[in-house]
């Protein structure tokens, strides 16, 4: 009989993972049984994915506020430092901005709007029109900040993170003057020693401070690149990608995990016979539409995978060939039609027929996907089973 379901996502249940924890063997026997309690059998092709906080986990990579704010001060000086263009997150910055502020006297504070980076919003577009303020080129100081805007609550967390940073600053015993901008070079006014926070423009950042004449620069990746008395670390990332732990206390990102994902992908063939894909994926990539909320505040969506998850989808679009190839043709005809289409299309780059296709890598894909099953709270499901993601009409 032919097979009438597409593609399948699945949460799968396993241990609370602690460090040390033999994750690559956790993860096949979770799967398995999890297939076999459900009645269903692993095939090619199919793709398991753990979540970057059980890996780090497992690796035991944790960092304490101090040894964050020893890094900072033996990087950046220890005097007045400038922090610019930090995302508005309880659990994904504001422990980082303790070690930071325990690492220096004096922070300037200087927050990109009307939104960070990922879409959290500090004043709406509407509000800036009517203040006809331009926020490519105003700066603005806390105090004119306020008396255009008021105090202004994330619409999710009724936080006013301006208030939050600023008391979390002063809690660390550090000075703190808040100023809003979006050319990192404005920072250059207040002082010379510059940690820039933001994720995926910080290459940028980085380069334009460094030629308008800064002394030291460092971005959250460059934090924590080594252990620091003992601590974890990320070599890569730094900072970036880490998450609240405790009070005092962050987990960062997993370390170079490449031989986990291909330990799994053996394990799974020697017990199974099926290669299955195995990736490490963080947030996904997607926007919230109502809160305006770009999902990815980690460095990448995937930071290990296997070799079969590589590239974009190399698709037809459906709806294209029934409209316009095939749209003389109805039933079966129809159907036949479009499945020869399937079985011939070769590489569609540039093709008319693959316009309108996701133009996104199979990574950033699944990976979304994955984030959006195993969700951020109490499932307990850290580890997803995906089958048929490969599959087409044909199949």
């Amino acid at each position: 009989m032919e097979r009438k379901v597409g593609t399948i996502s699945r949460g799968i249940r396993c241990p609370i993972i602690r460090e040390g924890d033999d994750l690559a063997q956790i993860a096949v026997t979770s799967v398995l049984e999890a297939a076999e309690s459900e009645g269903y059998e692993i095939r090619n092709r199919d793709v398991v994915a753990l979540t970057e906080s059980i890996v780090a986990r497992a690796q035991g990579n944790y960092a304490s506020v101090d040894a964050i704010a020893t890094d900072v001060r033996a990087k950046l000086g220890g005097e007045t430092v400038g922090v610019i263009f930090p995302i508005l997150s309880r659990n994904r910055f504001a422990i980082c901005l303790r070690g930071i502020a325990r690492g220096c006297k004096k922070v300037i504070l200087m927050l990109s709007y009307p939104s960070d980076e990922v879409g959290n919003e500090l004043v709406s577009l509407d509000k800036l029109d009517e203040a006809k303020v331009n926020p490519y080129s105003d700066v603005l100081t806390l105090e004119r900040y306020r008396a255009l805007f008021g105090e202004n609550l994330h619409p999710f967390t009724l936080v006013d993170y301006v208030q939050y940073y600023s008391d979390l600053v002063r809690e660390e015993g550090a000075e703190v003057e808040v100023i809003f901008a979006n050319d990192p070079r404005v920072i250059l006014d207040y002082t010379k020693n510059v940690l820039t926070c933001d994720i995926h423009t910080r290459a940028r950042s980085k380069r334009l401070l460094w030629g308008a004449g800064a002394e030291r620069v460092c971005g959250l990746d460059d934090i924590l690149t080594a252990p620091v008395n003992g601590s974890g670390c990320n070599e890569k990332y730094g900072l970036l990608g880490s998450n609240k732990s405790t009070e005092g206390m962050v987990k960062l990102f997993p370390r170079e995990c490449m031989e986990l994902v291909k330990e799994i992908q053996n394990k799974f063939l020697e017990k199974t016979g099926k290669l299955v894909e195995v990736m490490v994926y963080g947030d996904g990539a997607f926007k919230d539409p109502v809160g305006k909320i770009w999902e990815l505040a980690d460095p990448v969506v995937s930071p290990a995978y296997t070799s079969g998850l590589e590239g974009t989808p190399n698709e037809l679009k459906l709806k294209y060939l029934a409209d316009n190839d095939f749209a003389n043709l109805s039933g079966d005809a129809l159907k036949a039609a479009i499945e020869s289409a399937i079985r011939a299309k070769g590489d569609l780059a540039g093709s008319m027929a693959s316009q309108g296709t996701t133009p996104r890598r199979l990574t950033d894909l699944i990976g979304s996907l994955c984030d959006l099953t195993s969700g951020s709270g109490d499932k307990g499901t850290p580890i997803i089973h995906i089958q048929g993601y490969f599959d087409n009409y044909t199949n």
